[in-house]
């Protein structure tokens, strides 16, 4: 291959590769599979390492991290990033209804358009476009000078490097925001809390941590994702962009990330409403928001209602309850995980937080606590994040009297007795017979992401391990209607529907039960990555460390809990058993499903978390996705549809209702 040649094929390879991107990251559709991907970057990179003369800070090949830097150099904003005025109530609301009005001279009784749109607790990140192509991202630092973070960003996989588009724009300066899923979140802090490292206090602080590493092959193991919502200034696009909704769709068309929840209403009222629907479906979403902000849709209105020197007259930001409070430790108790890890928890004077009085919260490790120099009886603040456990962040030291005690970890296990031993940064009960221990296996085993057995509480947990009845957690399916009715509130129609529980769960997927043998630092991702590589048990029983550290996703910790589980008899001794009982796999049931290789979208409130459906989906070898598209199969509409359902029905996309997707799952 000469230097033309080569010169041909990288442009070719860089083309493709930034429109896969593009389909896979932000349309949430991609029409190749991953191995056709890897490949193409494969060969991207051994051209590139060939023939370095073709350079190009925007090869995709970027995305895996540059070199470290030594620092992060200034950038002045040409147009300043003001912060927003804040509202906490209703009435802050509809006073700035009522100052738009006044400034522009309009009747009381006039109904403005304004668009909605999520405030997400993230870093403001702006970013800068000349002839499509990405050349500076900074921070906001103080609204008129930031940092350049080019290099970090460049490492987010749903940002555009290069604009997906034929004719982009000459000039572009788009505003965003870098955020963290709830679930990177408390992987991050997992990992740091195994490595001896302090965990970040809540996702904002995780991705301004993040996009601010010098070395920007540490951002790019952090799995962060950018969401856009403002075009700050724009020359030579193909159209005039007259509106804030109008500029949202204009920069979906350039190929950027946008949220699904924005929304264009008439009237503060309508406004508010859509606040209130927020608020409530905030648990529900993968990524914290911490308000909404409500913006004058018109530009020739921004434009007449200019800005003071803090912040525009055309916008405010709601701000949510607090997610975060302060109250007292009033004990600090041990809990035996299904490991056998003690995890102390502080006993709190019950505090509201965002709606739920919390009155418990994770101190996660000894070392976490030392650490944070945390104490019992404590002024501290407590965090609650979504569906994360909550936990105490820091104490208020300006607040001790002298009372506070330092606590001391148990040297037996507050359940069996038996020795604590320290085992890394955790502390462990020795005893592998310990009933906390089963107890908390079992409640694992059971769990809907597990066998997905009904009817098991606490209470009856606790009785058939104090009585003897189960031993192991393959005992469960030698349970008989009898056995269980002899137990504390347990009828016969309880009991009946325990059993046919038990027997539904004999036919499961390879990955569940996996993720239900308990095996130390597998969850459901690692457990789906090993059944989608060894297929069997006899397979991944045999598995070397090797092997396992030859998977994307697995490393040293993990592949040796693996090895180590399955080399363990006691553990090979339940699982001959539970086959014995009938446990099965149907994976194959994929193939034959009316809904293989079918994708999904949802819109609108449905009677059950959406990730509920997702499972079910993918169970039967579905596809769920986050966007509409001409290629999508069916949207699912719930109560209060979105925008999805129009663009859906201009796509010809099949429209279903949840009783519909029912009896699609059941076909």
């Amino acid at each position: 291959m000469n230097d033309r040649e080569a010169k041909e094929r990288i442009e070719q390879l860089r083309k493709k590769l930034h429109y896969h991107n593009y389909r896979y990251y932000v349309l949430d559709d991609p029409i190749i599979s991953d191995s056709e991907y890897d490949m193409m970057l494969k060969e991207l990179k051994e051209l590139e390492e060939s023939y370095p003369q073709f350079y190009d800070e925007n090869s995709p090949t970027v995305r895996v991290g540059g070199a470290p830097l030594n620092k992060f150099e200034k950038v002045e904003h040409k147009i300043p990033m003001l912060s927003l005025e804040d509202g906490f109530d209703d009435n802050d609301i509809r006073e700035f209804d009522r100052k738009v009005k006044r400034f522009l001279k309009l009747p009381e009784d006039k109904k403005i358009a304004y668009s909605v749109e999520p405030k997400f607790d993230g870093l403001s990140i702006d970013l800068i476009y000349e002839n499509g192509k990405l050349t500076v991202a900074s921070t906001r630092g103080d609204g008129y000078v930031g940092e350049n973070v080019t290099q970090n960003i460049k490492t987010i996989r749903n940002v555009p490097l290069v604009l997906p588009i034929d004719t982009p724009p000459m000039y572009l300066d788009v505003q965003g925001e870098v955020l963290l899923t709830k679930e990177e979140f408390e992987r991050i802090n997992q990992e740091r809390l195994k490595n001896g490292l302090n965990v970040f206090a809540n996702p904002r602080n995780a991705a301004a941590g993040s996009v601010r590493q010098l070395d920007p092959k540490e951002t790019a193991k952090r799995n962060l994702i950018m969401i856009m919502y403002y075009i700050r200034q724009i020359e030579g696009y193909k159209r005039k962009i007259l509106s804030q909704h109008d500029a949202l769709e204009a920069l979906k068309e350039m190929g950027f990330p946008t949220s699904s929840l924005n929304r264009l209403v008439v009237g503060i009222e309508e406004a508010i409403e859509y606040k209130k629907e927020l608020e409530i479906k905030r648990e529900t979403l993968p990524y914290e928001l911490d308000g909404i902000v409500i913006k004058v849709d018109d530009f020739e209105l921004q434009e007449s209602l200019g800005a003071t020197t803090k912040s525009p007259r055309w916008a405010i930001a709601f701000k949510f309850p607090a997610q975060q409070a302060t109250t007292k430790i009033k004990d600090i108790e041990v809990n035996v995980g299904r490991t056998g890890i003690l995890t102390p928890v502080a006993i709190l004077e019950p505090v509201n937080i965002g709606g739920v009085v919390v009155s418990r919260a994770s101190l996660h490790t000894m070392d976490e606590i030392e650490k944070k120099d945390i104490r019992i009886g404590d002024v501290v603040f407590v965090q609650r994040a979504g569906d994360v456990i909550p936990e105490v962040v820091k104490p208020v030291k300006d607040l001790r009297d002298g009372s506070e005690k330092k606590f001391v970890m148990p040297e037996k296990c507050p359940v069996c007795g038996s020795r604590v031993v320290k085992d890394g940064a955790y502390y462990r009960c020795s005893n592998i017979n310990c009933p906390k221990v089963l107890k908390e296996s079992i409640k694992h085993f059971v769990s809907r992401k597990a066998m997905n057995i009904d009817g098991f509480g606490d209470k009856l947990i606790e009785q058939l391990v104090d009585k003897g009845i189960v031993k192991n957690i393959a005992d469960i399916y030698e349970l008989d209607k009898e056995t269980l009715m002899g137990l504390d509130r347990v009828g016969e129609k309880l009991a009946e529907n325990l059993i046919s529980s038990i027997q539904r769960s004999k036919g499961t997927t390879f990955a569940k039960f996996i993720y239900a043998l308990g095996i130390r630092h597998v969850g459901e991702f690692v457990a789906k990555l090993l059944a989608e590589r060894f297929k069997n048990l006899e397979n991944l029983k045999k598995a070397t460390k090797d092997e396992l550290l030859a998977i994307d996703g697995i490393g040293e910790e993990i592949a040796d809990s693996v090895v180590s589980f399955f080399s363990e008899p006691k553990n090979l001794q339940t699982i001959d058993k539970l086959l014995y009982y009938g446990i099965h796999f149907e994976d194959k049931t994929k193939e034959h499903s009316r809904i293989a290789g079918k994708s999904f979208v949802f819109t609108g409130t449905l009677s059950k978390p959406r990730e509920y459906f997702k499972e079910l989906i993918e169970e039967r070898g579905g596809i769920v996705r986050n966007s509409v598209s001409k290629n999508l199969d069916y949207l699912v509409v719930g109560e209060n549809p979105g925008s999805k359902l129009k663009k859906a029905k201009q796509n010809g996309v099949s429209v279903i209702s949840e009783e519909e997707l029912y009896r699609l799952l059941e076909g």
